[in-house]
């Protein structure tokens, strides 16, 4: 039985492969493309669910009219064939523990989910045994907490523990929460300077096409400062204030944002997510590309690359297959 170095070697010889293929490839789509939405994409945020299981869903709730179905990878697929995304990472929102398992055996059976990225509780006294459960499987590449567990449990040695359990087994920490978040993950970032941490949705924040938050780029910038935590630009349009006016599509509303999250991260640690079918309410997936595209193709085909997959393929490293 190969050893768990020679494992780790192995996931990054092939994600080194993988990722160098696909780099040839964008180089080519931009290159020849007549039409610049195509490129070869990771979309490391998506949301697959069914309530029409016989124990239903405890998310979204039944009045949620547009995301209240089944919402599988088929769909996602045909949706998104046409602007060149080739994979993605599935995020569960339920709380729910065999849930997790819902979402492995959905991704087991479907190449197109590179992994998945679970709901556990690392304050929970039962949190060892269920992490050592999902991560037999090499699909479960870490787990998401909400910033109302991160904060408490700063302070919580056995929380802390925890997630020096993951650290040794190589996973990684989704962060979701409000634009006082980003502050709060610095602080774990400082404390566990091994472990990968990606903030989800750059915060939460409201936009509206002037500058952020103070608080927000205050936290963005301490978080910046350590190379383990990453960040995905995503859920922009969701942050759109206020609420209910035409989504602007130009990405000159959203630079005081990206500019932020740019200079804090900068190329190597941005990471492309959709937050598909939630983002559906406010903008087509199209248009919640071709803001972010639109944005680092500025930056450079090689930001862009990297944004587009390579970034998630370091934030995400226990990936092993990709379509």
């Amino acid at each position: 039985m190969p050893s768990t170095r020679d494992s780790a070697l192995a996931r990054r010889t092939f994600l080194q492969a993988f990722f160098s293929a696909t780099v040839v490839a964008a180089t080519e789509t931009y290159a020849h493309a007549a039409d610049a939405e195509l490129f070869p994409a990771l979309d490391a945020h998506t949301h697959f669910y069914d309530p029409t299981r016989p124990q239903g869903a405890p998310w979204p709730g039944k009045n949620d009219k547009l995301l209240y179905r089944k919402v599988l990878p088929d769909e996602f697929k045909n949706l998104t064939a046409k602007f060149g995304v080739q994979s993605t990472i599935a995020v569960e929102a339920s709380p729910w523990l065999e849930d997790n398992q819902w979402l492995l055996d959905l991704a087991a059976k479907d190449k197109f989910v590179a992994g998945v990225v679970g709901n556990l509780d690392p304050a929970s006294d039962e949190f060892p045994r269920h992490f050592e459960r999902f991560a037999r499987d090499p699909l479960f590449l870490g787990f998401r907490i909400g910033h109302d567990k991160l904060r408490p449990g700063l302070e919580n040695k056995a929380f802390l523990d925890n997630l020096r359990r993951v650290i040794r087994h190589d996973r990684q920490l989704d962060v979701n929460g409000g634009p006082d978040m980003p502050a709060d993950v610095a602080r774990l970032a400082k404390l566990l300077p091994e472990l990968r941490i990606v903030i989800n949705h750059a915060g939460n924040l409201p936009i509206d096409g002037k500058a952020p938050p103070a608080e927000w780029q205050n936290g963005m910038v301490a978080v910046g400062q350590c190379p383990n935590a990453f960040c995905k630009v995503s859920a922009l349009v969701e942050g759109l204030r206020p609420r209910g006016q035409t989504v602007p599509e130009s990405v000159d509303f959203y630079r005081p944002v990206l500019d932020v999250a740019w200079n804090a991260f900068g190329p190597d640690r941005l990471i492309y997510g959709s937050n598909w079918p939630v983002c559906g309410r406010y903008a087509s997936y199209g248009t919640v590309e071709r803001i972010v595209v639109d944005y680092f193709r500025q930056r450079g085909s090689e930001a862009l690359e990297k944004f587009l997959s390579r970034n998630a393929a370091k934030a995400y490293k226990s990936v092993t297959r990709m379509p």
